[in-house]
C-alpha cells in the first residue's frame, strides 16, 4: 500500500506504453536466459558449469520478480489470482524447470506466483489496527482467519538470531523515523523457513508525530537460494583453479627436475670414428597448456655406446609426469645395467603394468654404437624414427611392438639401422605431427618435407630449430618432444 508521508507531492502514474515495453523486453529476456540455462551441459563435475548454471538460475529468479513488480505496477492495484485462473500460463514467463512449491502447493501461474511473494502491510499506532495484504497472508502461511500479526507478535515467528536486527529496525522507524529495509529468516506455521525483504516507512501525523507504519514485504527466498549457489559455485570454481594452477606448478617442476637440462647440442659416443652431436625440445600443448608425460633423454653408456629415448604417457598433469619419471629412471637404470631395447621394452611393460597408477605409453629405445655404425632399436606403438641422407628423408621400417601397458607378457622385436657420416635422424612423439586437424601421416610428410633444409643446418640444435619453427606454432592439443641426431664426418 502507498504511505501518505509524502502526500503532498504525489506520484505520477507511469505511461501505459513504457512500462509495456519494459515488460515486453523483460520477458524477451527471459526467455533468452532460460533458453541459455535448458541448453547447459549439465555436468555437475565440472565446477564451472555450476557456476554458470548457477548464475544462469539467478538470472531468472530476478528477471520473474521483475516481471512481477513491473506487473504490478502496470496493474496499480495487486490483484488477487482466483484459483480458476492459477493453471493459466503468462506466455512471457516460463515456469521454472524445479517445482514451484514456496509454499507448499504446486506452482500457479508465473506471474500469480511472483505476485504472491510479495505483499504489504500496515500497523496504526493509535487505534492497534493491523492491516494485511492477501498476499502477506501467504507468505508467512496464515489464514484470513487467524489475523494479522501485530509489531510485538511479529518476532514470534522470526529465528531467534535475527530477532535482534527485526526490533532494531521496527525502533528507529517508530522512535526515530528511519525507513526500515533489511531481511530476517520466518518459520512459517506449515514449519517452512523463508527469508523475508522488508521496507516500510513511518507514517506522521500533522504533528509529526508516527501515527503509523507502513512496510512492504517480499520473499526473497529463492532470490537468496540462488545468489548462495553462485557464491558456493564460484567459491569452488575458484577452488578447482587454484588446484589446478598448483597441480600444474608440480608437474613442471617434476618435469623440470627429471628431463636433461640442455641448453644446446650435446656430444656422445666420440671413441668411434662417427660420433653423436644431440640435441632436443619439449613443446608443450598450446590449446589447453596441459603438462604431459612425453619424455626424451640421451645418455652415454659405460660400454661407450649411446642410449637415445623419446616416449609418451597417457594423461596429463602430476599423475602423467610422476608416472614418467618412473618409467625413465627405470629406463636409465636398465640401459646402463646392458639391457638391449627390446628386452628393456618388455620390462617397462612389465613395469606399467604393476603400477598403482595403470597408464598406457608409447616409447622407442635406441642403441647407438659408435664403432659399428650401427642403431639398434625397438619401439612400443611409437612413431618410427625419420633417416635424413644426402637431404632425403624416409621413415625407417618398425620392428614389432605394442603399446606399454597394453597386453601382458608382450614381445618386442628389434630393428638394426647401418648410419653413416652425416645422416640425421628426427625421433619425436606423435603429438608433434598429429595435431593441428593433420593426421600422422600429414604430420610426418611435412617433416620429411624438411629435409633439405635439415641437410643445411649447422648442428643437431640448428636441426631441432627448425623443426620447431615449422611445428611450434600450431594450436596443439597434445604436448610433444623432438630430437635431432646427427652424425658426424
Amino acid at each position: 500500500m502507498p504511505s501518505p508521508l509524502f502526500a503532498d507531492r504525489p506520484a505520477q502514474p507511469p505511461e501505459p506504453g513504457a512500462v509495456d515495453a519494459l515488460i515486453s523486453q523483460t520477458r524477451r529476456l527471459r526467455g533468452e536466459v532460460d533458453a541459455v540455462r535448458r541448453d547447459a551441459v549439465a555436468d555437475e563435475d565440472d565446477p564451472q558449469q555450476r557456476w554458470q548454471r548457477a548464475l544462469c538460475d539467478l538470472a531468472v529468479h530476478q528477471l520473474d520478480d521483475l516481471g512481477a513488480q513491473l506487473g504490478q505496477l502496470r496493474a496499480g492495484v495487486p490483484v488477487e489470482v482466483p484459483p480458476e485462473e492459477e493453471t493459466g500460463q503468462d506466455p512471457g514467463f516460463a515456469a521454472d524447470p524445479e517445482p514451484g512449491t514456496a509454499y507448499g502447493t504446486a506452482a500457479p501461474a508465473r506471474t500469480g506466483a511472483l505476485l504472491s511473494r510479495v505483499g504489504s502491510a500496515e500497523w496504526n499506532l493509535l487505534t492497534d489496527e493491523v492491516s494485511w495484504s492477501e498476499e502477506l497472508y501467504q507468505i508467512f502461511g496464515r489464514t484470513r482467519e487467524s489475523g494479522p500479526l501485530s509489531l510485538d507478535e511479529m518476532p514470534t515467528l522470526v529465528f531467534a538470531e535475527d530477532q535482534p536486527l527485526l526490533q532494531a529496525m521496527v525502533t528507529d522507524c517508530l522512535i526515530d523515523g528511519k525507513p526500515i529495509d533489511g531481511e530476517f529468516r520466518i518459520v512459517r506455521t506449515d514449519g517452512r523457513v523463508r527469508t523475508v525483504h522488508m521496507t516500510g516507512e513511518p507514517v506522521l501525523d500533522s504533528d509529526g508525530c508516527t501515527a503509523s507504519m507502513w512496510a512492504v514485504l517480499r520473499d526473497v527466498s529463492e532470490l537468496r537460494h540462488s545468489e548462495r549457489a553462485v557464491r558456493e559455485s564460484r567459491a569452488g570454481l575458484e577452488r578447482s583453479r587454484d588446484i589446478e594452477r598448483t597441480e600444474r606448478r608440480v608437474a613442471v617442476e617434476l618435469q623440470e627436475a627429471v628431463l636433461p637440462p640442455w641448453r644446446g647440442s650435446l656430444h656422445f659416443a666420440h671413441e668411434g670414428p662417427a660420433p653423436l652431436d644431440v640435441a632436443a625440445h619439449y613443446l608443450p600443448a598450446v590449446s589447453t597448456g596441459l603438462i604431459g608425460g612425453d619424455w626424451y633423454d640421451a645418455l652415454a653408456l659405460p660400454d661407450g655406446d649411446a642410449l637415445l629415448t623419446v616416449g609418451d604417457l597417457t594423461g596429463h598433469g602430476v599423475a602423467a609426469t610422476s608416472s614418467m619419471a618412473m618409467l625413465l629412471g627405470a629406463l636409465r637404470g636398465m640401459a646402463v645395467a646392458g639391457i638391449r631395447p627390446a628386452a628393456l621394452m618388455g620390462h617397462l611393460n612389465q613395469l606399467l603394468e604393476t603400477s598403482v597408477q595403470p597408464a598406457l605409453g608409447s616409447a622407442m629405445c635406441c642403441r647407438y654404437d659408435p664403432v659399428a655404425q650401427t642403431l639398434t632399436w625397438a619401439q612400443a606403438g611409437h612413431p618410427a624414427p625419420l633417416l635424413f641422407r644426402d637431404g632425403t628423408g624416409r621413415a625407417l621400417r618398425r620392428p614389432e611392438g605394442v603399446l606399454l601397458g597394453a597386453t601382458t607378457g608382450a614381445a618386442y622385436d628389434e630393428a638394426e639401422t647401418r648410419l653413416l657420416p652425416g645422416d640425421l635422424l628426427v625421433l619425436h612423439t606423435d603429438g608433434l605431427t598429429r595435431d593441428g586437424g593433420t593426421d600422422d601421416d600429414t604430420g610426418t610428410r611435412r617433416l620429411l618435407a624438411l629435409g633439405p633444409r635439415l641437410a643445411g643446418a649447422r648442428d643437431a640444435q640448428e636441426g631441432v630449430r627448425m623443426v620447431v619453427e615449422e611445428f611450434g606454432e600450431e594450436s596443439r592439443e597434445d604436448d610433444a618432444c623432438v630430437m635431432v641426431v646427427r652424425v658426424g664426418r
